[in-house]
């Protein structure tokens, strides 16, 4: 299995607090991820001032696009992203034509997908999903589970790069030891910590332990 990455999500409400976010970690974090919140806040001028920030870094618009691919995909692109997220209920089409205007799409796996959605959206071209426990289902009390576990394991058996997220804490990470995550993406818990540099390092320190 290869070492997995490390992603924070840039959630804030303003671009100014979104820069503060991302020059406390950005050295540490392999993806920055302009958040769908910040991205409804602040539109494609957080990904711009993102790609300026940061040249070499992979940059993801987490838009969750359920329509208009081609155009939203083109204008993530145009500022600056090399990746964006489909929201799993967008059709193939969808799916289709955002692909054609950004390097690599992810599906954000939410609600009721199956493992033939998988299979459609695997034939389709796409190579990346994002497994997710919500904010709105942490918050009711819901955590990680071996169903959840299990469902990413398959989604990996059918050749998806899969990213992980939902609450993630560091000592959550044991948890995913025997899955070939392929991002672990962190956003309050490194974000919003006291030294959020020691934070990234600290994740990645862990995640280091049980992928080599």
């Amino acid at each position: 299995m290869s070492v997995p990455l490390l992603q924070i999500a840039l959630d804030n409400t303003t671009l100014s607090g979104a820069l503060k976010s991302a020059k406390a970690v950005g050295n540490e974090v392999d993806i920055i991820e302009a958040g769908t919140i910040l991205c409804l806040a602040e539109g494609m001028e957080a990904v711009r001032c993102l790609r300026a920030l940061y040249p070499d870094k992979i940059i993801l618009a987490d838009t969750k696009c359920a329509d208009a691919g081609g155009t939203v995909a083109k204008m993530c692109a145009d500022a600056g992203a090399d990746w964006m997220t489909v929201i799993c209920s967008a059709t193939i089409p969808t799916m289709k034509a955002a692909l054609k205007e950004v390097k690599e799409l992810q599906v954000e796996l939410y609600g009721d997908w199956t493992f033939e959605h998988a299979k459609a959206w695997k034939e389709a071209g796409i190579t990346q999903a994002v497994y997710h426990q919500s904010r709105d289902a942490l918050l009711s009390g819901k955590t990680w589970s071996d169903s959840d576990l299990n469902k990413i394991k398959k989604l990996t058996e059918m050749g998806f790069k899969v990213s992980v997220t939902g609450g993630l804490e560091i000592d959550t990470l044991k948890l995913f030891k025997d899955i070939d995550v392929f991002t672990f993406i962190a956003g309050r818990s490194i974000r919003d910590a006291e030294n959020p540099d020691k934070a990234a390092k600290e994740f990645k320190e862990e995640i280091a332990k049980y992928w080599r």
